[in-house]
């Protein structure tokens, strides 16, 4: 048996997530189960939560805990950008498959927790939740888990737009070359005879400033790598710089 019918309109920048039927422009029926939640109906759809902002019934903000009536008009919206994420400080864990955006985040100075194995959903989630950190995968089904504290689906599968779009969504404080790239623990200077016993000889006849990690106790230099990385910072920098200027003068 049919259940009710719902008219349901989704954000365009949500509309990867929904079959072919409702990614066209404006609304489209939908056939509910009269008992299900608007969330459930939403992710039923294959949109995760995690980026709905507003659901909006005839006109009025509604919970995700409303039940659809016959006849409604449903508009799903994205998340408003800058989303903020409630409780301090702002840490991220990331998945498996998004080694090099963690990296690169650390590399900012922000806290990015990332395993290089596949520990299962499961203790993600887990991880999430203990930890108070947003989850950012691109397992849309990794996201509609439960028991995660927040969570972000990351768009693109390209280094450069992923880490772009992370910085516009949750405006993380950068603070570069204070975290380790490896482990994720924090940076200090580091005198150059107490590390010299872990450097090759040519890095200790060329190089005089140095970092350890006060985690792993890996040590950092200005090597051969460094104007690269010295690009994606600045890059990055100046992304946010760009981004400011135009909140500001909107």
């Amino acid at each position: 048996m049919n259940g009710p019918v719902i008219t349901l309109a989704v954000a365009p920048e949500l509309r990867l997530f929904v079959p072919a039927g409702h990614r066209e422009d404006g609304p489209a029926d939908l056939v509910t189960d009269g008992a299900s939640t608007l969330g459930h109906v939403v992710e039923s759809l294959g949109v995760p939560l995690t980026e709905v902002g507003r659901l909006v019934v005839d006109g009025r903000d509604t919970p995700v805990s409303h039940i659809p009536r016959a006849g409604e008009h449903v508009e799903v919206h994205g998340v408003e950008r800058p989303q903020r994420v409630p409780g301090t400080p702002l840490r991220f864990l990331l998945d498996v498959h998004l080694g090099t955006l963690a990296r690169r985040l650390r590399l900012l100075g922000v806290d990015a927790a990332y395993e290089n194995e596949d520990i299962g959903d499961a203790a993600l989630a887990s991880l999430s939740a203990r930890e108070r950190r947003v989850l950012l995968s691109r397992d849309r089904g990794l996201l509609r888990r439960r028991e995660i504290w927040a969570g972000a689906y990351v768009y693109s599968d390209r280094p450069d737009a992923q880490l772009h779009d992370v910085l516009d969504r949750f405006v993380p404080e950068l603070t570069p070359w204070t975290r380790c790239t490896a482990c994720n623990g924090p940076l200090v200077d580091a005198d150059k005879d107490d590390v010299q016993e872990q450097l090759q000889q040519g890095t200790q006849r060329t190089y005089d400033v140095f970092a350890r990690c006060t985690s792993c106790g890996r040590v950092y230099w200005r090597g051969a790598h460094h104007s690269r990385l010295e690009a994606i910072v600045r890059k990055a920098v100046r992304h946010m710089e760009q981004k400011e200027s135009a909140r500001s003068t909107m």
